[in-house]
C-alpha cells in the first residue's frame, strides 16, 4: 500500500503540527483514512477480520501517537475496530445458521434417497462459532474445528468441490470488507451530522426569556443556541471570553451575527454573574468512561459555580468525542500548555526571565494550559446525538460504541 502509506504519513505529520484543529474536522479525517485502508488492504482468506483488526490498530497507533491529547482520533479509531468485530460476528452467525440449514437439507435429501443421514454439528461447535468475532465465516473454517465423524461426506467431484470452497472464501471475504467499508461510510456521516442532530433538541431544553452561559468557543454550542433562536425562542447568552486565546470573542461575533442577544464577560466574573443565569452549556473536548469532561480551560470554574447556585450545567458532545477510558488511565493525556507568548509579551518581561541568582531556573515561569477537567458529580446533562442523558448513564452509552478489546492499542 505505497500510496495509502504516504497518506498515512502526511496525515500524522499533520496531526503532529496541529495543522486540523477541531475534534469533528479531526475525527472525519481519521474515519476517512481508516477507510481507505481498510479499502486498499489485502485481505487473507483465512482470519480476516484478524487482518483488518491489525491493520487499523498499526495505523491508529501511529495517529494516537501523533497528537494524544486530541482524544477523537482514538475515540474513532476504536469505533473503526468495533465495526470491524460487529460485521464479522454477523457474518459469522449468519455463516452458522446458513449451516445448520444446509445440514437439514441435506440430511433430508439422504435418509429420503440412500437411507443414510449426516451427522449434525455438536452445539458446542456452533456455540464457539457464534461467540468468535475474529473466526472466518466461511463454512470450510467452520468445519475444521468439528470432528471426523461431524464432517459432511464427500461425494462431489474434487475439482468442483475445490472451486466451489474458492469461490465461497472470495465473496465472503468481499461481503466483510464491502460491510466494514458500509459501517465507516455510516460513522462518517455520523460525524458530519452530530451538529444537527443535537441541535434539534435545542427546543425541548432551551426556553423563553432565559440567560444561557457559556464559555469560549463551540461551532456545537453556536448551532445549539441559533436552533432555539430559530424556533422563536427570545433568550440572552453570556459568553466568558476563554483569556488567553479569548475565543470566547469569536462566539459572541458569530452570535450576534445570527441575532442573539449576547454580553461578554471576563473568566474571572462567572462566578459574580452566575446568579443571573438560568443554565450553562458548554462544548466538551471528550467526555470519558466515568463521565468527566474535558474541556476548554477554565471550564472547572463555570462548573463549580453552576453547582454553588443550583444551575443546570448542560455539556454538548458529538459521539466522536465519547472516550472509552478513564481520566487515571496512564494511555490518556488530558492536556497540553500551549506557548507562553499567549500570555506574556516576551519583550516587556525579558528580564524577569533571566536565571535566579544559585540557581539554574527563570524567577518567573508561565504555564498556559489548553483543557479544563470537570468531574462527573458537577454535570447535570449531556446531549449527543443520540439524546440527553444523566451522568450516570454515559458509560453505558459508551460501552455501546466500543469493544474491550480495543480500549489499549
Amino acid at each position: 500500500m505505497p500510496d495509502v502509506q504516504s497518506t498515512v504519513l502526511e496525515f500524522v505529520n499533520k496531526l503532529r503540527k496541529r495543522k486540523i484543529e477541531g475534534s469533528q474536522a479531526t475525527a472525519k479525517c481519521t474515519v476517512e483514512l481508516l477507510r481507505s485502508v481498510i479499502s486498499h488492504h489485502r485481505v487473507p482468506h483465512a482470519n480476516q477480520a484478524s487482518a483488518l483488526i491489525d491493520a487499523v490498530k498499526a495505523v491508529g497507533a501511529q495517529l494516537v501517537a501523533a497528537n494524544p491529547v486530541e482524544l477523537a482520533v482514538g475515540n474513532v479509531v476504536r469505533r473503526v475496530l468495533h465495526i470491524i468485530r460487529e460485521e464479522d460476528l454477523s457474518l459469522a452467525t449468519a455463516a452458522v445458521a446458513g449451516l445448520d440449514l444446509l445440514d437439514a437439507s441435506d440430511d433430508d435429501e439422504d435418509v429420503n434417497s440412500k437411507g443414510i443421514g449426516y451427522p449434525a454439528m455438536s452445539a458446542a461447535v456452533v456455540a464457539a462459532a457464534a461467540r468468535s468475532t475474529l473466526r472466518p465465516p466461511s463454512l470450510q473454517t467452520l468445519l475444521e474445528g468439528t470432528p471426523e465423524s461431524a464432517t459432511v461426506p464427500y461425494t462431489s467431484s474434487s475439482g468442483a468441490d475445490s472451486e466451489s470452497k474458492t469461490a465461497d472464501k472470495s465473496s465472503i471475504t468481499r461481503k466483510l470488507k464491502h460491510d466494514v467499508i458500509e459501517g465507516v461510510n455510516q460513522l462518517i456521516h455520523e460525524i458530519a451530522g452530530c451538529h444537527e442532530q443535537i441541535a434539534e433538541q435545542a427546543i425541548e431544553h432551551i426556553h423563553q426569556n432565559e440567560v444561557i452561559l457559556t464559555l469560549g468557543s463551540s461551532r456545537t454550542v453556536l448551532e445549539f443556541l441559533c436552533a432555539a433562536k430559530e424556533k422563536k425562542r427570545s433568550f440572552r447568552v453570556f459568553v466568558a471570553e476563554g483569556a488567553p486565546r479569548y475565543q470566547g470573542h469569536l462566539l459572541a461575533k458569530e452570535l450576534v451575527a445570527r441575532g442573539l442577544q449576547t454580553t461578554v464577560i471576563t473568566d474571572s466574573a462567572v462566578f459574580a454573574m452566575i446568579s443571573r443565569v438560568n443554565m450553562v452549556i458548554i462544548g466538551a473536548h471528550a467526555v470519558m468512561a466515568n463521565g468527566g469532561v474535558i474541556g476548554p480551560v477554565g471550564v472547572n470554574m463555570a462548573a463549580l459555580a453552576a453547582k454553588k447556585h443550583a444551575v443546570p450545567f448542560v455539556v454538548l458532545a458529538g459521539s466522536h468525542k465519547l472516550c472509552p477510558l478513564y481520566p487515571h488511565n496512564p494511555e490518556v493525556l488530558l492536556n497540553e500548555l500551549r506557548s507562553p507568548s499567549e500570555l506574556l509579551d516576551f519583550g516587556e518581561f525579558s528580564d524577569c526571565l533571566d536565571s535566579g541568582v544559585g540557581s539554574g531556573s527563570p524567577l518567573l515561569q508561565v504555564v498556559n494550559p489548553t483543557f479544563d477537567y470537570v468531574p462527573p458529580s458537577l454535570a447535570s446533562l449531556f446531549i449527543t446525538d443520540t439524546g440527553g442523558h444523566n451522568p450516570s448513564y454515559m458509560y453505558r452509552l459508551i460501552a455501546d460504541y466500543y469493544s474491550a478489546d480495543d480500549l489499549v492499542m
